[in-house]
């Protein structure tokens, strides 16, 4: 059965626990590495320069505390598998339904595709 390593762990607690319970749901139906949890300034000011983030601190979901966003990918990670990052996204969506979660993917946004970006969309 899959299990996150530790840094996925320590990434996953500075989430929401809304998000630490879907992605801990997640995690027994799919092997994911979680990437990204909270984001302080120096964190998303490089995310921003180097084009891996559209907003600048504090304006990312990422930059509270807890995060109300989650960066996680399926593994192991294959950023070109766009079939299987799809794939893995409709786990989660569908878990986060079951959950009565409301969550959106960043692999829908419409002028920027953040495939491993997930935030609550509740708010």
């Amino acid at each position: 059965m899959p299990k996150f390593s530790d840094i996925s762990t320590k990434r996953l607690q500075s989430c929401d626990d809304r998000l630490q319970k879907l992605f801990k749901a997640v995690i027994l139906d799919a092997d994911c590495s979680i990437l990204c949890g909270h984001r302080g300034k120096e964190e998303q000011d490089k995310a921003y320069a180097e084009g891996f983030s559209k907003v600048q601190f504090p304006n990312s979901k990422h930059n509270t505390f807890p995060s109300m966003a989650v960066d996680a990918m399926p593994y192991p990670i294959n950023w070109m598998d766009l079939d299987r990052i799809h794939a893995f996204a409709n786990i989660v969506r569908a878990k986060a339904k079951e959950m009565g979660i409301e969550v959106r993917w960043g692999g829908e946004f419409v002028s920027f595709k953040d495939y491993p970006h997930w935030e609550l969309n509740d708010l």
